[in-house]
């Protein structure tokens, strides 16, 4: 009740305080200005559809347990430190061998046909780590999913597609991606590999609840799960046809295939698409500075949440995909991902190409920038011809 209460009072000053600002869109260096129209402001509005979805719907921690999330972040910063995961990220993250499926079935949608893919996961959490039990007490979650677009005949390179926050089913992913042509006109195997907590693996009423909720263990181990699965999947598809693989990551997706690029060195390319780039500074992008005051205030210190999350940051590791097989693209009024992020993923990436296209995050879709940069990536990285 009382959590009610507080996001039927926050919720509009929230939303009134990114709306005045909407035509407001911030200069950073080498990023370029977006070039204002009616356009713009419409794909702009659509951010802010989509954000204020989520401000009505999103389901948070409740108050009684902000004590509990806060303890959980000291005491997970106690082992990272103490196992020197804080100074070396990747050694947070295991080394996980090729998957075995469960089961291969053949399934339709949107004129595709495709095999659904079923294996277990196998990730858990670290022994000791805050947060353990509670996630792997999700049970659906522990048998992770893909969608596999596949041509008969003679073997193909592979192209694995990361999809985003609120997708992780077929008719969402085979939308958000060009699936159809990836795979009919540049002859292209395409997998979708489901995220934690979405799709058929989701724990909640919608795909994606519990990712965002403010449960920053959770989050941790969500996105860790994630890079194991997806690594998983890589080596199964070499071991099984010893084709290139490449990695499209999409905004959640991206921030996924940055993570690889810094995990998996045998890549043939890594596309980023709209990505996150690093939580915290994400938390302060979308909330005003007084909600964010609030939180501090009631104990959830955002500088030991942005310490503790340097085990999931591309930020903090070093790319070993290389220089010429990276790739970025963003919007320059994306008003859901910071474009202060994407530079410093740039800058940190050793500036390889990133192309800006004039349009919002949820534009991506119909912006040919996009599409050039896609057909390009593929094929320098000669996965078509």
């Amino acid at each position: 009740m009382i959590d009610l209460v507080l996001r039927s009072v926050l919720t509009p000053g929230v939303l009134a305080a990114r709306w005045l600002g909407l035509a407001q869109v911030p200069d950073v260096d080498e990023v370029p200005r977006p070039r204002l129209s009616l356009g713009l402001a419409t794909k702009m509005a659509l951010d802010e559809v989509f954000f204020l979805t989520e401000a009505l719907s999103v389901r948070l921690v409740s108050v009684r347990d902000r004590s509990r999330v806060a303890e959980e972040v000291e005491r997970a910063l106690e082992l990272y430190d103490a196992h020197g995961f804080l100074d070396a990220p990747t050694r947070y993250h295991g080394d996980p061998v090729a998957l075995e499926p469960i089961d291969l079935r053949p399934a339709q949608s949107r004129g595709l046909r495709y095999l659904h893919l079923r294996f277990a996961s196998g990730y858990e959490p670290h022994a000791g780590e805050p947060g353990r039990e509670r996630w792997l007490g999700y049970e659906r979650n522990r048998t992770a999913h893909a969608w596999i677009l596949q041509h008969p005949g003679g073997p193909r390179p592979w192209l694995v597609c990361v999809h985003g926050y609120r997708m992780g089913f077929p008719l969402a992913d085979f939308i958000g991606f060009p699936a159809a042509w990836f795979h009919r006109e540049l002859g292209l195997n395409v997998v979708f590999p489901v995220l934690p907590l979405h799709g058929p693996r989701k724990m909640g009423v919608r795909t994606g609840d519990g990712f965002l909720s403010g449960d920053y263990l959770d989050t941790i181990h969500l996105q860790t799960q994630a890079v194991w699965d997806i690594r998983r999947l890589v080596r199964w598809l070499r071991a099984e046809e010893q084709q290139p693989v490449g990695v499209y990551g999409l905004s959640l997706g991206g921030y996924t295939a940055t993570l690889l690029a810094s995990l998996e060195d045998e890549l043939a390319c890594v596309i980023a698409g709209i990505p996150a780039t690093d939580y915290v500074g994400l938390t302060r992008w979308v909330l005003p500075t007084w909600l964010l005051q609030l939180a501090e205030y009631a104990g959830l210190a955002l500088d030991r949440v942005e310490r503790l999350v340097r085990v999931i940051s591309p930020l903090a590791m070093a790319p070993r995909v290389p220089w010429d097989r990276r790739y970025l693209y963003a919007a320059t009024a994306d008003r859901l991902v910071p474009p202060a992020g994407v530079r410093a993923l740039w800058e940190h990436w050793g500036r390889p190409r990133l192309d800006w296209y004039d349009g919002s995050h949820t534009s991506f879709g119909w912006e040919t920038t996009v599409q050039g940069l896609l057909e390009d990536a593929l094929g320098r990285s000669g996965l078509i011809r």
